[in-house]
């Protein structure tokens, strides 16, 4: 953290600005993201995040590579997002080559994605009131974290890069006795929850740190483009799995709750995060139930030893556990994409920060930062 002094335009006796520097390596952010705040006093006048200190070039690298290995590098930038990462790049892929994904690995799919959802959802229901100055939470959220884990490790092979997609389907088929164990480990993450609902939401000074804390306004994040549990904490209520539906999701409605709140503050965007994941481990349950009705079979299509994708373009996207992110494919007719752009929506939500910071408190800027539920890589990409 490094400091800097300006001084107002007005000469000797006029009061002066402060430039403060966080990062680019701080234990308040989640990464290394820069924030140059100018304050006066003990309040905020303006924020710029500053990025690009893990940029990695994936775009660029999506074009020297095939369809097959471009999910490997795609599963990357959110590290907590990596299956749900994964499958908007393969169906991007599957929709340039008009290609039908067999049932099974449909609701497969399905079930992985949100499993895949309550993983992300804990780190941050554990990590942010780590940063408030409560350690307990994050000792269970990685306990809840573990049992979830050990099923998706299983299945695919990974423990956090699950490289289990593939253009047609998925890797492989369910090992024996898999799904008993996942609903296990359901049952059992659900079984605990109440940790968050109890011990962080029915803390009086998480609640007072938090309350009407960094206000996002709707009006902001439609000009930010915000989306994801940030956007529906300001009342914005958008989620793809409802509203374009995608995968299986459009036969889950009666078990899809899509949660919202009115307020916009640091509060509102972690219970509608904690909503989330309760609805998510609901969610995984229905597509247990779905499988174990359907008869066995294939889990992905056979494929040429070269896969090309026919030329020409097509958008795909997911409600990722974060928020939107977006795929637009371009293809010449090659084994590797001419283009493949991402849109990520960590790099979006970030934005806000210009908008939520100032006015604010130096001493709630750590809260407000936190509450934006981001991933660097998922900003510098």
């Amino acid at each position: 953290m490094t400091t800097e002094t300006t001084v107002g335009v007005g000469g000797a006796g006029e009061a002066t600005d402060m430039v403060l520097n966080i990062g680019p390596q701080h234990p308040s952010t989640h990464g290394v993201l820069r924030l140059k705040l100018v304050l006066d006093g003990e309040r905020i006048v303006s924020a710029d995040p500053v990025i690009g200190y893990m940029h990695r070039g994936a775009e660029k690298l999506f074009e020297a590579r095939d369809y097959r290995q471009i999910i490997m590098l795609a599963n990357r930038h959110d590290w907590l997002s990596a299956f749900s990462n994964e499958l908007g790049v393969v169906l991007a892929v599957e929709r340039m080559l008009g290609m039908e994904v067999p049932e099974r690995a449909v609701w497969l799919r399905t079930l992985l994605a949100e499993l895949n959802r309550v993983l992300n959802h804990l780190m941050f229901l554990g990590s942010y009131p780590l940063e408030l100055g409560g350690i307990t939470p994050i000792f269970h959220a990685f306990r809840e974290r573990e049992d979830l884990q050990a099923v998706l490790e299983e299945v695919s092979g990974g423990r956090m890069h699950y490289m289990f997609n593939r253009v047609g389907g998925l890797k492989e088929d369910l090992p024996y006795g898999w799904t008993d164990r996942a609903r296990a480990a359901v049952k059992a993450a659900r079984g605990r929850m109440d940790v968050f609902d109890n011990l962080v939401l029915g803390n009086e000074i998480f609640r007072g740190r938090t309350r009407g804390v960094g206000v996002l306004t709707p009006e902001v994040v439609h000009a930010f483009g915000v989306s994801g549990p940030i956007a529906r904490g300001s009342g914005v209520d958008f989620d793809l799995r409802r509203d374009e539906p995608y995968l299986a999701y459009g036969e889950l409605g009666d078990v899809l709750k899509v949660s919202t709140r009115s307020e916009g503050d640091c509060l509102a965007r972690f219970e509608v995060l904690l909503d989330q994941a309760h609805n998510s481990l609901d969610l995984a349950d229905a597509c247990l139930d779905r499988l174990a009705q359907l008869p066995q079979g294939p889990v992905n299509q056979r494929l040429p030893k070269v896969l090309k994708a026919p030329e020409g373009h097509t958008y795909a996207w997911t409600e990722n556990p974060l928020g939107l992110n977006g795929y637009y494919l371009v293809s010449k007719g090659e084994k590797t994409p001419y283009r493949l752009k991402l849109r990520s929506a960590s790099y979006n939500n970030i934005q806000a920060l210009t908008q939520i910071l100032p006015n604010a408190l130096v001493a709630d800027m750590v809260a407000i930062l936190g509450s934006m539920f981001f991933v660097v890589g998922d900003i510098d990409k």
